[in-house]
C-alpha cells in the first residue's frame, strides 16, 4: 500500500508526524531519519519517506524522486554519524521471514564498526 496520507495506526507515521517521539537525526521534504530503539551497530538510524510506502516489495517506478532522496539522507546520515570514511551498510528488509516489525518502508544505516558479512 502506498499513500500520502498518513495510516493511523502505522508507529514510523505518528514519528513522522511527531505523535511519537524519536531522536530524529535528519530531515528532508519527503524523508525523516531517526535512531533506531533496537540499535546492531554503533550507527543505525532509520530512514523513512515521509509519504507511506509499506515495504520496498511495493516501490516502482513512480518512487523514483522519493528513492533518490531516501538514499541521499542515508548517504548523509552516514557522513553526519561518521561512518562514511570506514564504510556502512544500507538495509531494507520485506516481510516477516526477513525481520521487518514496521509495515513502513525503511532503509536502515548501520555502521560505526566493522560488520559481520554475511549478516546474521
Amino acid at each position: 500500500m502506498s499513500t500520502l496520507a498518513p495510516v493511523a495506526d502505522c508507529v514510523f507515521c505518528r514519528i513522522v508526524a511527531g505523535e511519537l517521539p524519536a531522536e530524529v537525526v535528519a530531515r528532508t521534504e519527503r524523508t525523516v531519519a531517526f535512531r533506531d530503539l533496537d540499535p546492531k551497530a554503533p550507527t543505525h538510524v532509520l530512514v523513512v519517506p515521509v509519504d507511506h510506502v509499506t515495504h520496498a516489495g511495493e516501490l516502482g517506478p513512480r518512487h523514483g524522486d522519493m528513492l533518490a532522496e531516501l538514499f541521499t539522507t542515508a548517504n548523509a546520515v552516514a557522513a553526519s554519524e561518521g561512518a562514511a570514511g570506514s564504510g556502512y551498510r544500507l538495509v531494507f528488509n520485506v516481510g516477516d521471514d526477513a525481520g521487518n516489525t514496521v509495515e513502513h518502508l525503511h532503509l536502515h544505516v548501520l555502521g560505526g564498526r566493522a560488520l559481520a558479512w554475511p549478516p546474521g
